[in-house]
């Protein structure tokens, strides 16, 4: 595979998606043109998923079957959009990917994480991400900017996560840091409370850093 895949990763209100937008944005800048995705919800498949996955009206879905869930989003995402962006060499941006189900599923949620790893390898296959983007934030500032956003749009169809309790995203956020310490060289890892600008620079000085015959 010759593309370039970055994967973006954080609590819930950490400013990943606004993230990926600024740094898509940088890249146009530069002359490139990068494809943006994610996880769930890259499909047409994904969206159904993600409306099931993301509802609070389904907050009694199982662990075991949250887990699958999300496995087979990857597996259609992996096999519809990101093998074939990296055979042909885009630059590929994606919002949460495998490191979002070790930490969700397995530090928060306590599925052992063998099973986790096994469940992955089999839906994402060859796609791993060469480079990944941590934003980490302590966990009551994530949590009220998330639900600070939910009330401001008036938009909670998305909000299961969010609403779990301040236990489950503190184990989530360890899990994340954990992924962080296990891979060094790939994981750049930021202080999200910095200014939106601040971070775009940060990711793009360690883009030209990582990748230096692309821009």
């Amino acid at each position: 595979m010759s593309g370039i895949f970055i994967t973006f990763e954080g609590i819930e209100g950490s400013g990943k998606s606004t993230l990926l937008y600024n740094v898509a944005a940088a890249l146009r800048r530069s002359g490139r043109d990068p494809l943006m995705t994610r996880e769930p919800g890259g499909t047409s498949l994904g969206l159904a998923l993600r409306k099931v996955l993301l509802n609070p009206e389904m907050e009694k879905i199982g662990s075991m079957a949250e887990l699958m869930l999300f496995a087979a989003d990857r597996a259609q995402h992996v096999a519809e959009v990101i093998l074939p962006a990296l055979e042909t060499g885009q630059i590929l941006l994606c919002d949460r990917y495998s490191d979002a189900t070790i930490a969700y599923q397995g530090y928060g949620r306590g599925i052992p994480l063998d099973v986790i790893t096994a469940v992955d390898r089999q839906a994402r296959g060859t796609a791993e991400p060469h480079m990944t983007v941590l934003l980490d934030l302590p966990v009551d500032t994530g949590l009220t900017r998330a639900r600070t956003r939910n009330d401001e749009t008036s938009d909670s169809s998305e909000s299961r996560i969010d609403e779990e309790e301040m236990a489950f995203h503190r184990k989530v956020r360890e899990g994340y840091l954990a992924l962080a310490h296990e891979e060094p060289e790939r994981f750049l890892v930021l202080d999200a409370r910095e200014v939106p600008d601040r971070l775009e620079e940060q990711v793009m000085d360690e883009f030209r850093s990582r990748f230096p015959d692309v821009i």
